[in-house]
């Protein structure tokens, strides 16, 4: 590990002795270490010099990944905390809806799943604000994949009135959807969008609490409006 410690110090690259010496190793060790780095992928050799391999860089990013999560897991359980409801963080990747990380309490529990959001996007908060921030046909192609089903009695009923519904949508505004996938839950969702990655974040309140809700969600929208730099860097993950 110091050996990577100290080649992950020299973008260009550096010899040998020059590793060994800043790792603090003896050079028989440090040689017979660096043949096995090299060998594993961690180093590689460009014109004598010692760099750091693919496989020392995808430790790295998997390294990078992780404290992105950890930076979502974070602000999603700080404003869990202090706006006093569950709070919800997904993504639209690869044509598909993703729950990155969800934030609740028991006292305040997050709507359970029991449809898989990624086929009843019409149906949630969370789905709606993904959808409306894509264009016509990342719209229809979705619907295609994933057409509208009655889940409650309050549910859009077909993929007509569904895109009536997504084409009055006001661009970045938060959405409210009530009791429209889970009866006896109403939410709201803001939408980020970071570069081409279209994402959410989203609360929910059981709907005899339902005058929480829009508060709840202008409050969400500026504490994102402070941590948007922070929370656009995470959407990668």
């Amino acid at each position: 590990m110091r050996l990577l410690e100290a080649a992950s110090e020299h973008q260009e690259g550096a010899p040998a002795k020059q590793l060994a010496r800043e790792a603090g190793l003896a050079l028989p060790t440090a040689y017979h270490l660096l043949r096995t780095l090299t060998h594993e992928g961690y180093l590689r050799r460009e014109k004598g010099m010692l760099v750091l391999g693919e496989a020392a860089e995808q430790l790295s990013s998997s390294g990078a990944q992780q404290n992105r999560r950890g930076m979502i897991d974070e602000a999603l359980a700080h404003w869990r905390d202090t706006i006093g409801v569950p709070v919800y963080f997904a993504v639209y990747r690869e044509g598909e809806i993703e729950v990155v990380a969800v934030a609740d309490t028991p006292g305040n529990p997050a709507v359970t799943e029991w449809a898989d959001f990624r086929e009843t996007g019409h149906a949630h908060a969370i789905g709606q604000c993904l959808l409306s921030q894509l264009d016509d046909g990342q719209r229809r192609d979705h619907l295609d994949r994933h057409p509208v089903q009655s889940i409650t009695r309050y549910s859009v009923r077909d993929n007509q009135s569904f895109m009536r519904r997504l084409n009055g949508m006001g661009r970045m505004k938060p959405v409210v959807e009530r009791q429209e996938y889970a009866l006896g839950s109403v939410c709201a969702a803001i939408p980020i969008t970071a570069g081409n990655t279209a994402a959410t974040m989203a609360i929910s309140v059981p709907s005899c609490q339902a005058d929480r809700l829009l508060p709840a969600a202008l409050r969400l929208q500026d504490e994102i409006g402070r941590l948007l730099g922070t929370l656009a860097f995470s959407i990668s993950i």
